[in-house]
């Protein structure tokens, strides 16, 4: 089934995750391992947000792909 995952990331920690090169290296990994159809990546109320259209065989797998942004 095709979902839409929102990504919502708080501007402090963003911006000290890209200052430190850790963010752009973690949404690589992520997305490697997700193989989005489409992702796209802009701002939304002031912090930096991601829209991942994504197929998912079951939704009961929906956390196991959250689960990888809560870690990061």
């Amino acid at each position: 089934m095709r979902m839409m995952l929102k990504v919502s990331i708080p501007t402090e920690d963003g911006n000290r995750a890209i200052k430190d090169g850790s963010q752009p290296q973690a949404i690589e990994r992520v997305m490697a391992d997700l193989t989005p159809e489409a992702a796209y990546f802009t701002a939304e109320a002031g912090r930096r947000t991601a829209f991942i259209f994504l197929d998912v065989a079951h939704s009961s797998d929906m956390p196991l792909v959250a689960e990888r942004f809560f870690l990061t």
